[in-house]
């Protein structure tokens, strides 16, 4: 017998994030959200796709990351592209200050889900990928799956 599966709110993926830069390292930091946007998360009604985050007097800040209006929501929700504060240790921010005072590195947040009823946020140090780093991902991703498929047995290659 397995565990049972959980049903819990979904975790949202930034899948771009991944193929357009190269993560260095990663921190898990809250998020300072409203009441309709945490109830619109749990819905799963929202997207990093072009979300970044930015220094600013000592606070890291999440910009256009969408959460869409709750719908069940008064005039008190909430406005759907605001700036979300992240919250983090003070060495931390100090760490990601120093990384991202770099020419060419940036702050990208990865993945959105809950923990332990809190809303997180996967951020991730990164640094931009050339065009042909590009392709020699997809090159490997694919020789991967090749292999994969040939060892499984489903599936003749000849290499």
């Amino acid at each position: 017998m397995g565990k049972p599966e959980k049903s819990g709110p979904p975790t949202i993926k930034n899948r771009k994030a991944r193929h357009e830069f190269s993560i260095e390292e990663t921190y898990e930091a809250g998020i300072s959200l409203k009441g309709t946007e945490v109830k619109s998360l749990r819905a799963g009604k929202a997207s990093l796709n072009e979300a970044f985050a930015y220094m600013q007097s000592g606070e890291v800040w999440l910009k256009n990351m969408y959460i869409k209006p709750y719908e069940h929501g008064s005039y008190n929700n909430h406005d759907e592209r605001r700036d979300r504060k992240l919250l983090l240790k003070r060495r931390e921010i100090r760490e990601i200050d120093k990384f991202i005072s770099q020419k060419g590195k940036t702050l990208v947040p990865l993945k959105l889900y809950f923990k332990r009823g809190y809303a997180k946020v996967l951020l991730g140090l990164a640094s931009g990928k050339k065009q042909y780093d590009k392709r020699e991902d997809i090159k490997e991703k694919d020789v991967r799956r090749e292999l994969d498929r040939k060892i499984k047995g489903s599936y003749k290659v000849n290499l």
